[in-house]
């Protein structure tokens, strides 16, 4: 049930294999490990693509694609996940990643007003900066362990399942 599942929401291999973005890693693309579907694979895509969607950067799925790639996980899933923090999700994520990082470092927060310029990012880094990208590590990290297993959990449980039903069928025969 879950490899259907994800078979069904996946984008087509050949179509990231051709990909320009990801043309940078030539033949490693060419592994088969990086399209198969089972329960390790999954499970490492997750964790792999949450934790890339916290990472403040405008190029999560090229990130995504490289961490995949040396793990061998499903890289259309980890390319997926990535797409968590999306444009309407990332404010609120972020904020998250920010409040979490204030909270563990236990400076307070800090009132700021968004503008578009160079100077506002440089002043930026060095007040919000340090809570901020601790707070994405960290909260990144949790909801990839968290992911990992539960993937896990859950694809045994449907297997479980399925096998339970497959003996009942076949007990009734």
């Amino acid at each position: 049930m879950p490899r259907k599942f994800f078979q069904r929401i996946m984008p087509d291999h050949e179509a990231i294999k051709n990909s320009r973005s990801l043309k940078v890693f030539g033949k490693l693309l060419h592994d088969a490990n990086l399209w198969h579907l089972n329960r390790r694979s999954a499970s490492g895509a997750f964790a792999i693509g949450l934790f890339c969607a916290f990472i403040p950067v405008p190029f999560q799925m090229l990130l995504a694609a490289a961490a995949a790639i040396p793990f061998r996980v499903n890289l259309p899933l980890s390319i997926a996940l990535v797409w968590v923090s999306n444009p309407i999700t990332m404010p609120p994520l972020f904020y998250l990643c920010y409040m979490a990082g204030t909270w563990m470092i236990g400076a307070p927060s800090q009132p700021f007003h968004f503008e578009l310029s160079w100077q506002w990012l440089g002043d930026s880094i060095t007040t919000i900066g340090p809570a901020f990208l601790l707070g994405c590590l960290v909260l990144g990290t949790i909801a990839s362990f968290i992911s990992y297993f539960v993937v896990r959990l859950l694809w045994r449980q449907s297997v479980v399942s399925a096998w339970r039903a497959r003996a009942h069928r076949l007990k009734r025969k």
